[in-house]
């Protein structure tokens, strides 16, 4: 399948977006919390689909969460204690570029936690996840899908381009070598935590367009009537001519260089 166009990805992303704001309304209207989870390997296009979803939406509504590496007081906590101060409040649409299942993924395949961590994590999971599920979170998790032969030119593109370099980490270079690894891992991942109150749904990946449309409607369609009448706003007519604005003091607008 040939990569999707420019023109024509915009031309279908911008009535999805659109179903976003209305959505937006619902959650503010209802006070109901919706969480996505977006997994997937390095390179998969997490951050360009949460940034596609949340761009045309009130940030003051809708939060991204990608947090670094433990602390380490952290790192001595239960390990889901810092996810938790980020879940959704109500009215809130919350995205997680990465989340908990760091355990299964990176910290497993890399060695940073114990195989005693690591199972008390695959155990624990599934409780966690239906403990927000029946607190009424709208919880999703995504699994975003590449194959090897993207995954490098993707890497190939962000070690030439100078204002991508920064996504390049000594752990990333790493994965280039352990994609069966990292395959088997999401497999028992999926195997523990693949439950009826919080599935995972995989998306494929390989073409960023499609994907990016491809999950947008997935999650419009997984969430019950959304279409709440927004208010009507009336402008009504300036009183007078518009002002400029002009400044007194000594603050002066910097120079027009473009």
């Amino acid at each position: 399948m040939k990569a999707m166009k420019k023109k024509e990805y915009e031309k279908a992303l911008e009535p999805l977006q659109i179903e976003l704001n209305d959505l937006a309304h619902c959650l503010k209207h209802t006070g109901k919390r919706l969480l996505v989870l977006f997994e997937g390997r390095d390179t998969s296009g997490k951050g360009g689909a949460i940034n596609t979803i949340a761009e045309e939406l009130n940030p003051r509504q809708v939060r991204i969460v990608a947090l670094p590496k433990p602390t380490e007081r952290e790192s001595t906590e239960w390990y889901f204690q810092r996810y938790v101060a980020h879940l959704p409040a109500a009215g809130e649409f919350v995205l997680f570029d990465r989340s908990w299942y760091n355990r299964a993924g990176v910290e497993k395949v890399m060695g940073f936690c114990t195989d005693e961590e690591y199972e008390r994590f695959l155990e624990q999971t599934p409780e966690f996840e239906r403990l927000l599920v029946d607190d009424g979170i709208l919880l999703f998790k995504y699994w975003l899908s590449v194959d090897q032969v993207h995954q490098e030119e993707r890497f190939a593109e962000r070690a030439e381009d100078p204002l991508k370099r920064w996504k390049l980490s000594p752990i990333d270079l790493k994965a280039r070598e352990l994609y069966a690894d990292y395959g088997r891992a999401r497999d028992a991942m999926f195997e523990a935590t693949h439950t009826k109150a919080a599935p995972w749904h995989v998306v494929d990946f390989n073409d960023q367009r499609r994907g990016r449309l491809n999950l947008i409607r997935h999650l419009l369609d997984q969430i019950p009537d959304y279409h709440v009448p927004p208010p009507t706003i009336e402008l009504p007519p300036l009183k007078g001519k518009p002002a400029r604005e002009r400044f007194k003091g000594p603050v002066k607008p910097i120079k027009n260089r473009y």
